[in-house]
């Protein structure tokens, strides 16, 4: 086999012809194979965004190097010139070369690897193994999902999408996230949580798209639900039954720190400790309580007419649910009835908001969606948040959204 031929399989790499090879030193003081190399006829004097052939302007900055895959132990580098060409559409831009991606220091085959690594592994130790920095990979996962997610149109063919938002980091800093419920796969994601945000995902669908979406499953923010029925008023909404949940939980929570606050007030310090002590045996579903948890359900029982139920009334609304279609909407009707007539401020408020949200949850139980795509593809993104020791840029936790829940994670090179 040739030494050229040698060294293309060995580093991932296509249409160059290699003109010479040395070893030096890199930035970090430790000694770099340097291959000087050149595109080959075919590849030369192209434009970098149109891949169109154009007539030269000049020699730019002159050579420059791309780190490649490493040789062994040695870091790799190929050094070659780096003319402008002068694009009738784009103007004048550095020339491309078939070894790396248009504005990259790196050639594909190390990104392609780089961007495995950060979707498998924390980035720190990421940027260890292959000797770079954070900041590099960063760029280096964005341009690896630009490219991936432009090779097809990923919002294509949808017709049941959940919506949801994501804290990317602490102060409130959110990404908006939209989950094909058929493919399981994250198609769009986009920083902020409100309307602004969310007609973005819609400018990008289309008009005609949207007319084709059926089903749009979210939790209660009004933002979303006023944008749907702006941009999409044909798709049947359906609220998250978690979300529901949560709210007979919330108010069931609310009632028992009252009710401890209360019984602290009166100089009941006892009773109110054995209050503020029953939040699991509450708040769990009862098949998995433990014996205790039953037994301090009983005492609340006998002892907390009040807190007893609340308790019951939020079992109720985790019923609805599991008991199809007409029965759920009988017993949603039977728990609006009870909690308004409860004389607890806190589940009057939840029978306030089941009424006003009636109607979505009936679409809940009539066509058996949820917003478990989207939440499970939260769970993931939690996950890759803490693998990653957290994100400097909203930009760079999309791209990692969209390399790994979004299915553009690229293969490693070579297999």
């Amino acid at each position: 086999m040739r030494k050229s031929k040698l060294w293309k399989k060995l580093l991932g790499v296509e249409h160059l012809v290699f003109e010479g090879d040395g070893v030096e030193k890199d930035p970090g003081g430790r000694e770099a194979l340097v291959l000087r190399v050149r595109p080959d006829h075919g590849h030369r004097d192209r434009c970098s965004r149109c891949g169109r052939r154009c007539r030269r302007r000049d020699e730019g900055d002159g050579r420059r190097r791309w780190r490649t895959l490493d040789a062994g132990v040695a870091a790799c580098y190929l050094e070659a010139a780096a003319p402008r060409v002068s694009c009738p559409a784009h103007g004048v831009v550095v020339a491309a070369v078939p070894w790396a991606r248009p504005g990259s220091r790196f050639t594909t085959a190390f990104e392609d690897q780089a961007a495995w690594l950060c979707a498998q592994m924390p980035w720190a130790k990421a940027a260890v193994l292959l000797r770079t920095t954070w900041r590099s990979l960063q760029g280096i996962v964005e341009r690896v999902t630009a490219e991936l997610a432009g090779g097809g149109d990923r919002l294509g063919g949808l017709r049941r999408i959940g919506i949801d938002e994501k804290a990317w980091r602490k102060g409130h800093r959110y990404i908006t996230v939209v989950v094909d419920h058929d493919s399981g796969r994250l198609v769009w994601a986009a920083e902020g949580r409100n309307k602004d945000t969310l007609r973005k995902f819609f400018d990008d669908l289309g008009e005609e798209r949207a007319g084709l979406l059926t089903h749009v499953t979210a939790d209660g923010a009004a933002w979303i639900h006023d944008v749907v029925a702006e941009r999409a008023p044909q798709a049947v909404i359906c609220l998250d039954p978690f979300h529901i949940v949560k709210w007979g939980t919330e108010a069931l929570d609310k009632l028992r720190r009252r009710l401890a606050a209360e019984l602290r007030a009166g100089g009941k310090e006892g009773q109110a400790s054995t209050i503020k002590h029953t939040r699991w045996a509450l708040v769990k579903n009862p098949r998995d309580l433990s014996p205790d948890q039953r037994g301090t359900l009983a005492q609340i029982a006998a002892g907390n007419s009040r807190l007893y139920r609340g308790y019951l009334m939020k079992e109720q609304l985790r019923e609805i649910f599991q008991s199809g279609t007409e029965g759920g909407k009988t017993l949603l009707a039977g728990l609006i009835s009870w909690a308004s007539r409860s004389r607890i401020p806190e589940f009057a408020g939840l029978a306030r908001t089941l009424k006003g949200f009636r109607q979505l949850i009936w679409n809940t139980l009539d066509h058996h969606l949820s917003n478990a795509r989207a939440e499970g593809t939260n769970t993931q993104l939690a996950a890759l948040t803490t693998r990653a020791r957290g994100f400097h840029s909203a930009a760079a936790f999309i791209a990692m959204a969209n390399l790994t829940s979004g299915g553009l994670c690229p293969d490693l090179p070579g297999r």
